[in-house]
């Protein structure tokens, strides 16, 4: 079974109805190394920490606000990775007590994002705060003009804020998906219903045809004229 249909479906769920528990799992999100500097190449490697042995997701969203499905831990540390496959080409995962690695082998581009921690617990989806990974911003620098203008300093450009809002577009894209889990069971109710009108109609309808089509017993003689006696002449 593929897993990333019924994690897009846990997700559209748990977005749609976000539970509130008193009892609700503590999830912390780590890296063991600095990553405020990343580099191509690179591995980056994180760590969630649950408060209990649940099992965890790790998802990642990127620059566009897309989710993409990486890895499934289990309580018993079994991996799944997306097409529910036992290993992974880009990434690295495994379980330790209540501790969910992940590790990105050669960090690239549209490895830039952030990364989640999601866990469930008595039915309700749990998110970690997101741990952001970005290569460092990179530098232009402008060439002096031959009018002998002065130079101008190298300008730094930050591709994340020029990207548009990442949480407003799951948001739209989630309330989506809820219009169509509510939309969808009550059309087919309201068919359902329809259907069954339209067969009781057609069955009331036979039934008072085969009353008006009743018989009057062999056994019945028709009815007799009366003769009216001649006048004689």
């Amino acid at each position: 079974m593929d897993m990333t249909p019924a994690l897009l479906l846990l997700l559209t769920l748990g977005f749609c109805c976000p539970g509130i528990s008193a009892q609700s799992p503590e999830i912390k999100v780590t890296s063991p190394k600095d990553i405020t500097q990343l580099r191509v190449g690179q591995k980056l490697e994180l760590q969630c920490h649950v408060d209990r042995s649940i099992g965890a997701f790790w998802i990642h969203q990127d620059k566009s606000g897309t989710l993409h499905f990486i890895v499934y831990i289990s309580s018993t540390s079994r991996v799944t990775f997306e097409g529910n496959q036992k290993t992974s080409t880009r990434f690295e995962a495994w379980g330790q007590d209540t501790f969910y690695h992940l590790v990105v082998k050669s960090f690239a581009p549209q490895h830039e994002g952030k990364y989640f921690c999601v866990v469930t617990f008595s039915q309700k989806m749990y998110f970690s705060p997101g741990q952001h990974a970005f290569l460092p911003a990179t530098t232009t620098v402008v060439a002096p003009t031959t009018c002998g203008s002065t130079p101008k300093s190298g300008t730094t450009e930050d591709l994340s804020l020029q990207t548009p809002d990442p949480e407003k577009r799951i948001q739209e894209d989630l309330d989506f998906f809820c219009h169509i889990f509510i939309w969808v069971p009550l059309a087919g109710a309201c068919l359902l219903l329809f259907i069954a009108l339209v067969i009781t109609i057609a069955l009331c309808q036979k039934t008072r045809r085969r009353r008006c089509r009743c018989k009057r017993p062999a056994n019945e003689k028709p009815p007799i004229k009366p003769r009216t006696p001649r006048t004689p002449n």
